[in-house]
């Protein structure tokens, strides 16, 4: 058996800790499903760049993670408030179209929307941060932009998900 730095079950634990089912890991990883599957049980290698695509998908929701959560800390110390929104993508299309400089890093909806809840959950654990996660809803969105006279930007899409909680 080759050694490699995962083994079949961790592979799969990190694989559904980002919340990618079987399609979208194999999307991202640019395999087939049934070659995922062989590595998932064992009865093929793991390639060591399918390992190292999954490890740097995690590092950088990590990264994202720490980051966030440092600026809403700096935020709270200036404007204390215990509640936050952010948008989701229940599409990869609306996730495409909102969100073009992330598609290098997470290339998939399901990858942004796994750094949003840990993200929600280090607030809540360590700042103590309440943080809603809302999907985006096009209409409602679009007629809180005119309502307010705002342009398109994460800013105002940030004001929309507050204004749904």
């Amino acid at each position: 058996m080759a050694k490699y730095a995962l083994n079949p079950l961790e592979f799969q634990c990190l694989r559904l800790s980002l919340g990618l089912d079987e399609t979208k890991a194999a999307e991202v990883l640019k395999c087939s499903v049934e070659e995922l599957q062989q590595w998932e049980l064992g009865q093929q290698p793991i390639p060591e760049l399918a390992e190292k695509k999954l490890l740097e998908i995690d590092d950088t929701i990590e990264m994202q993670v720490l980051n966030t959560c440092d600026s809403i800390e700096a935020m709270f110390k200036k404007e204390p408030k215990r509640r936050l929104a952010f948008v989701v993508y229940p599409t990869q299309a609306l996730y495409t179209q909102y969100n073009p400089e992330f598609i290098s890093l997470l290339p998939v909806t399901e990858l942004y929307n796994t750094a949003a809840w840990r993200i929600k959950k280090e607030c809540k654990l360590v700042l103590e941060v309440e943080i809603g996660l809302v999907p985006l809803d096009v209409d409602s969105y679009k007629a809180f932009r005119e309502q307010a006279g705002l342009g398109e930007s994460r800013e105002s899409r940030a004001k929309w998900a507050a204004s749904q909680l």
